[in-house]
């Protein structure tokens, strides 16, 4: 059997996420037939049949299901490989920490200047994004490192956690809601997350996030703001309310929300000394503040 090429495997795997060639040609940027050639070679070359074609729909085959989730895996680790061999053939080597802007516990400047001290650190480079979007960095070779909440996708990771702290709900200070001091989910009925979810749904709530995305807001400034106004409600990590006092948000504890882990996390194949050496930080630094107690809390939620 020919070895199966990086092209093929992303022409299939555009077919299998849209299960429809034109869609799929069209998010390639090419025609549909040459679209089609590639994958009845692919099949041919396999041997077996990926998708069960009819006029009204295409549809993977067991098969196709099966080489759907290793291309995937396969295709993650090719663009990792390029990202990671462009950044360690740079002039000026630098340890990518991807995390989600003010969702570090509040650890954050205290682990790099403990990672500063290692003789193994090199210069730390932040790299930002949305709330769940660290793991994937580190798989596509974006990032070396990473803070973030757990639970989350931990494909090809290894992590340890640091801390873990109550996510309570920041609603407006007028809501009729902010009067008690303990709610629970069925309480937040006919209110929204910031993706729109609705806030009593159990299976959204884990995520300080709301279920991933901020929809209508893009950072924690503009969804404060628009819990001042009593459009949304939002669940947020205890320490990202200590640090974001507002007198238009109150912080109320949810009864059944579950508490959130902050998890340091590397590429399982990672082999750098400065990764090791910021993950000694990050465990140190957590070890330390989970040893001294957070007191804060009560003054938070009072």
């Amino acid at each position: 059997m020919n070895d199966l090429e990086v092209r093929q495997l992303r022409y299939f795997v555009a077919v299998a996420e849209e299960l429809h060639f034109g869609r799929a040609a069209d998010r390639l940027g090419m025609a549909q037939p040459p679209l089609s050639r590639t994958i009845r070679g692919l099949e041919r070359q396999l041997g077996v049949t990926l998708f069960e074609r009819t006029t009204r729909q295409v549809k993977l085959t067991r098969a196709g299901e099966v080489l759907l989730r290793d291309a995937r895996t396969a295709l993650e680790a090719v663009t990792a490989a390029a990202h990671r061999a462009q950044h360690a053939g740079s002039a000026s080597p630098r340890l990518r920490v991807a995390l989600k802007a003010d969702i570090d516990g509040g650890l954050l400047p205290q682990i790099l200047d403990a990672y500063g001290t290692d003789p193994a650190a090199l210069p730390p480079e932040l790299v930002l994004g949305g709330f769940g979007d660290q793991p994937q960095a580190l798989r596509d070779g974006l990032a070396d490192v990473a803070l973030m909440l757990r639970p989350v996708d931990d494909r090809g990771l290894d992590s340890e956690p640091l801390l873990t702290e109550p996510v309570l709900v920041a609603m407006a200070a007028t809501d009729p809601l902010a009067a008690r001091t303990r709610l629970c989910l069925a309480d937040l009925a006919g209110r929204n997350l910031p993706n729109g979810a609705p806030a009593d749904d159990g299976q959204t709530a884990p995520s300080p996030s709301g279920g991933g995305g901020t929809g209508q807001a893009s950072n924690l400034s503009e969804i404060f703001s628009l819990v001042e106004t009593g459009s949304i409600v939002f669940f947020a990590p205890a320490s990202v309310a200590r640090r974001n006092p507002r007198p238009g948000v109150a912080y109320r504890p949810v009864s059944d929300l579950p508490n959130c882990t902050l998890a340091v996390a590397w590429p399982q194949e990672a082999r750098s000394p400065a990764v090791a050496a910021f993950v000694r930080a990050a465990c140190a630094i957590a070890a330390a503040h989970n040893a001294q107690g957070d007191t804060r809390m009560q003054s938070t939620t009072a």
